[in-house]
């Protein structure tokens, strides 16, 4: 049974209700419930907007028809969706094997069409699969795979891919994973798989396949534009703007394993002023609190932090960044409050612990709003009373020490069916708790969803490794997560798991990937650096050791002198940042673009990785590999480039091999845009 009814396509037959519905310009959500039971939940989605002009219609071949804007969506008689620009091209199409069955008087059984070559198969294989397990679903979306599109975004992996067209990725937070499962085709459309469970999807060669293994629905979104850029605003609308970036939060963050005192943090911020360099943030890490889960200074070793704080602020001009865990210690004073209130993660089988890190902990469930509610309460008291306006909330997976998913669960479900609203729902404790206040909203954070970006998410790219390998990874990631829809990503200069300050090829990519950072969104000094010293004590926030300095002068004369260069043409590119974080805020671009964002006619764009526009006036090309002193630049087509240590003028549309010794990285300006950039090239 078809209805057209509430401006939107209700299917109901045997095992399925679908609705095909507009939401938003030139957009469509489609949602499918296995036991025909409506559940309403939005995941990444804002509340429905109005919709203006949109069209429904049955055909006479029988196929039903929905029309908003530039998208058009056909329902065809075997339930399969296609989906077609304003041209009539298709973009997507539901993936189905099944053969017709023609009866004696020449009818078909319901949900079939007329038999065609290309269909007449046996496989029996639909596009929307179900499985019951008890309560649940373990449910499979089909699509069409065209191989000559190219997939873009999808969050934070590991790897070395910019198009994602033939890989498999996992739909589940980790360390340094971070799913956000939304893509921009260079077919011209956009797609977010709105629903938050553990699965994985695979863009593969035959097909295209979204699993999921416990749920109660499919639930997916798709935009089209004629450009990026346009998929992007129509993204951004439907899920919610970051907010802007404060200018002061764009020069240097410093920040190393941990400074385990006040004396240790006020050290270091007189040692930047000595060489008048200003800093924006400098981070009290983890271990400054007595027992996880109190949430507060440990006094023993910070005395007076209002004090400390107001220091940091009025004399040396440098916000204080905090960082919080979910984790809860069983040693912690409040922790049988969190037990008996039923604030803490449950586990299906074994002992109650999730984490362990000087101590058994167990993880604040941040899908309990009565639970966030209480945590900030204490971040309130103890933290943002004292000054401090800005949030690291790091292990914001969760980090399990054992990724059993189907092990845990929380308020809102198991953690197979909505396990990544986890790092969402801790990013919004602080957004509510921090709402109303007049610096915008920006979370450092080590986990994220689709929709994050509109609680203020700075996602970083987590625990990796030191390595000019780990770096060549990153470029591409953080282009992949600013497709996904979140504007702003970071990293640890360097790395984060080990890098000795002495050692030579170390050093060298610390400069290579701070040349890089100064061209990214956020300018971040971190890593856990070698060797490690001894704790301050054998309790409380003394018993974890630090790690060696991790400061610019702590690599040699030669290093610091050139992070000095990078850091005076980062002030100097603060008026610029602040423009793009202002777009980043009003229309969902990110701060770093892929080529094709800014020049999508240029189809030898959509082939290029590891170089990127830093908005729409720089391409960057770092340099990724140990003693590399070349590299290969492609300049898009139509411009002309003028690279910025050399004023050398190239030709857009070509090739180069570029020189880059260690004290360059290769920038190029556009032409017209070199005025912008007069006070950056005089020095």
């Amino acid at each position: 049974m078809i209805n057209i009814d509430n401006n939107r396509i209700e299917l109901r037959y045997d095992d399925e209700l679908l609705l095909i519905e507009p939401w938003g310009s030139h957009s469509v959500r489609v949602r499918a419930f296995p036991d025909q039971h409506y559940r309403e939940q939005n995941n990444a989605l804002l509340s429905k907007p109005l919709v203006e002009n949109c069209q429904l219609k049955k055909e006479k071949d029988g196929t039903t028809i929905l029309i908003n804007g530039d998208l058009k969506v056909v329902l065809d008689h075997r339930k399969r969706l296609t989906f077609y620009d304003r041209k009539n091209k298709v973009l997507l199409k539901e993936y189905i094997r099944l053969r017709a069955v023609k009866h004696d008087d020449g009818s078909e059984d319901v949900g079939t069409v007329q038999i065609t070559k290309d269909f007449n198969s046996t496989l029996k294989l639909r596009s929307r699969e179900y499985k019951s397990i008890g309560n649940s679903f373990q449910i499979t979306a089909r699509f069409e795979s065209n191989n000559n599109e190219k997939i873009y975004g999808m969050g934070q992996y590991q790897h070395e891919y910019l198009d994602l067209k033939y890989t498999t990725l996992e739909l589940a937070q980790r360390n340094s994973q971070i799913s956000i499962p939304f893509y921009v085709s260079n077919l011209n459309y956009g797609f977010l798989w709105n629903n938050p469970g553990i699965g994985k999807v695979s863009f593969s060669k035959n097909l295209t396949e979204w699993n999921m293994f416990s749920t109660q629905y499919i639930d997916y979104w798709v935009t089209v534009g004629k450009n990026p850029k346009e998929i992007l605003k129509n993204y951004a609308k439907a899920t919610g703007h970051a907010p802007i970036m404060p200018k002061k939060l764009l020069g240097l963050w410093q920040s190393k394993l941990r400074y385990r005192t006040p004396e240790e943090v006020l050290n270091v911020v007189k040692e930047y002023k000595k060489r008048n360099i200003q800093l924006s943030t400098i981070a009290i890490d983890y271990f400054h609190w007595p027992n996880q889960g109190e949430y507060k200074f440990d006094t023993r070793f910070w005395p007076n932090p209002k004090k400390f704080i107001r220091t940091l602020k009025e004399e040396y001009g440098v916000e204080p960044i905090i960082s919080v865990w979910p984790t809860v210690q069983t040693e912690a004073e409040n922790y049988n409050e969190y037990l008996e209130k039923g604030y803490l993660v449950k586990v299906n089988r074994g002992i109650r612990m999730t984490m362990q890190i000087q101590g058994n902990t167990v993880f604040v469930d941040t899908t309990n709003e009565d639970a966030c509610r209480y945590v900030w309460s204490l971040l309130q008291k103890n933290y943002k009373d004292l000054g401090i306006d800005y949030y690291w909330i790091d292990v914001a997976e969760p980090g399990y020490a054992v990724y059993d998913f189907d092990n845990y669960r929380y308020d809102k479900g198991s953690t197979l069916e909505c396990g990544n609203l986890y790092p969402v729902g801790y990013l919004k404790m602080i957004y509510d708790g921090s709402h109303g206040d007049k610096n915008p909203i920006v979370t450092l954070v080590r986990g994220a969803w689709a929709g994050a970006q509109r609680y203020g998410a700075l996602p970083w790219s987590g625990d990796i490794d030191s390595s000019f390998e780990a770096l060549r990874n990153q470029i591409n990631t953080g282009l992949n997560v600013g497709m996904a829809g979140i504007p702003w990503w970071t990293t640890d200069i360097g790395g984060f798991h080990g890098g000795r300050p002495e050692d030579s090829e170390f050093r060298e990519l610390m400069i290579r990937w701070f040349q890089y950072s100064t061209f990214s969104p956020i300018l971040r000094m971190h890593g856990d650096r070698l060797p490690h010293s001894k704790p301050l004590s054998s309790f409380g926030g003394g018993s974890m050791p630090t790690g060696a300095p991790n400061e610019i002068w702590s690599y040699g004369e030669e290093n610091e002198k050139i992070f000095t260069y990078y850091l005076k043409i980062r002030e100097n590119l603060k008026d610029y940042l602040e423009e793009l974080m202002i777009e980043a805020h009003q229309y969902g671009y990110p701060v770093m673009r892929t080529l094709f964002t800014e020049f999508p006619e240029d189809n030898k764009c959509w082939t290029i990785d590891n170089i990127y526009m830093l908005g729409n006036k720089l391409l960057v090309a770092p340099i990724i590999y140990y003693k590399e002193r070349f590299r290969k630049v492609y300049l898009p087509n139509g411009e002309n480039w003028i690279h910025l240590f050399s004023q050398k003028k190239y030709e857009g549309g070509k090739e180069y091999i570029v020189k880059a010794p260690l004290d360059q990285i290769p920038v190029f300006i556009r032409e017209k845009y070199l005025n912008d950039f007069k006070n950056i090239i005089k020095n």
